[in-house]
């Protein structure tokens, strides 16, 4: 496989990760959450609160997108699931901006709160078989000997997209009155999502299946229909180390990326725009260090940067909050910092580390199953849950405690997995290969 091909699967993939946390980069920033809550849902109660439980309703469909996309994509293919995936995610991202809200001259009442959340259960419901597909793309092209490198890239979309949303926001909130955002402004950030996914499209449609699929359907390997009973029966004790270990990642992921910018505003009391300009700069950290973290986990494995990540989320989580309520935006940055310096040791390995769990039959299932129940569970509604903690307590470290115990429960399936750094993708071929991979790791 020439590396200009790679790169083309590595970029067509990321575009899709791109899109998807494009959409929750506006959909949780302060101002738009703030809009949405109030324009959509009227009446009493946080109106952040209420766009957040909304962003949580997509969440609850995201498993059975992974059991309808996943499976699917073992049984025609990745490329053609990942074509449907985006058009889906950046669709259902661009009619929110278009929709008509409750009230007002350009309304429709009851049907506004309606048809957004119709439009979020899509988009959820797509984003259920996007990431497992993109993984698994990014991990059957890759050479064995720079799949850390490669996958990494695919969370490198991740934030960029989400630094792209808040770029957006931002450029409306600075250049027009709360009254205009309010009245018209929201809508634009939502127009970016359909040129994004376009673009991912195109680029998706430029290249054929990889290298795994082919060879397995020219050896007449390719299951005949979805594999959903294979999946479970087969690959349930990896799943659940995969659901164990995506606890701790979206805990992480959606608390830092998705709850942290309302927390900073809400709780805080931070300027909105000076707590978008401080999660961009950390993102921006991020991104310029998660490759060189991809490149380094194929010299020595992906086990050490996530057990390093969970032991440090445990032991620096409350410390690190500390920081961030110290009252100081300077402590709030390094506070805000050192939780995304351990996350983005998770970010740089779990695109080459989930995919090469499960054999290349039920791969992109098993992997699309298993990341959305926990992300359902866990990730999705830790925005909706902490923020009522806080408000319900008064007691502001529960983002501390959260991760302290996601941390705590990840560290046992992190131990548990083979380190598969590397192990060829063709060498991935059993239902309990755990022994096999350890002794073809030690051999190369």
């Amino acid at each position: 496989m020439d590396e200009r091909t790679v790169k083309r699967a590595v970029w067509a993939s990321a575009m899709g990760n791109a899109t998807e946390w494009y959409d929750y980069g506006v959909f949780t920033s302060g101002a738009i959450a703030a809009s949405i809550g109030t324009l959509f849902f009227p009446g009493e109660g946080n109106a952040v609160l209420k766009s957040l439980a909304l962003l949580a309703v997509g969440f609850i469909v995201r498993p059975f997108g992974g059991a309808f996309f996943g499976p699917l994509g073992d049984k025609i293919g990745r490329k053609r699931v990942l074509a449907i995936t985006i058009l889906l995610m950046s669709g259902c991202t661009f009619l929110v901006g278009v929709l008509p809200t409750y009230a007002g001259g350009y309304s429709m009442g009851i049907a506004a709160p309606i048809a957004i959340l119709l439009l979020r259960i899509i988009q959820g419901f797509s984003t259920g078989g996007e990431y497992g597909g993109a993984a698994t793309f990014i991990a059957e092209y890759s050479p064995t000997k720079r799949r850390g490198f490669f996958g990494s890239f695919l969370e490198l979309g991740t934030l960029a997209g989400y630094v792209l949303g808040n770029l957006v926001v931002l450029s409306v909130t600075l250049s027009l009155s709360p009254e205009q955002v309010d009245a018209w402004g929201w809508r634009i950030p939502f127009f970016v999502a359909l040129p994004l996914g376009l673009i991912g499209l195109y680029l998706r449609n430029k290249l054929e299946d990889t290298p795994e699929f082919r060879r397995m359907e020219a050896a007449g390997e390719a299951p005949k229909k979805a594999p959903l009973k294979e999946i479970f029966v087969r690959n349930w004790r990896m799943i659940l180390n995969l659901i164990g270990i995506v606890l701790l990642l979206n805990v992480a992921d959606y608390l830092l990326l998705t709850t942290m910018p309302t927390y900073f505003t809400d709780t805080l009391k931070i300027n909105d725009n000076t707590s978008t300009l401080i999660i961009i700069a950390v993102e921006v950290i991020q991104m310029a260090i998660i490759i060189p973290l991809g490149a380094l986990s194929d010299r020595i494995g992906r086990k050490p940067l996530l057990l390093t990540a969970a032991i440090g989320f445990l032991v620096l989580s409350w410390p690190a909050l500390k920081l961030m309520q110290s009252g100081s935006i300077f402590w709030l940055f390094v506070g805000f910092l050192v939780v995304a310096l351990l996350l983005v040791l998770m970010l740089a390995v779990i695109g080459s580390t989930f995919p090469a769990m499960f054999p290349t039959r039920v791969r992109y299932g098993s992997f699309a199953i298993g990341y959305n129940v926990s992300t359902s569970l866990f990730g999705g509604t830790c925005g909706v849950i902490v923020t009522a903690l806080i408000k319900s307590t008064g007691n502001e470290d529960w983002p501390a405690y959260y991760l302290m115990a996601a941390a705590l429960i990840a560290i046992i399936p992190i131990i548990k997995i083979p380190e598969t750094s590397q192990v060829p993708m063709e060498q991935i071929d059993t239902e309990d290969n755990t022994g096999k991979l350890a002794s073809a790791a030690a051999q190369r």
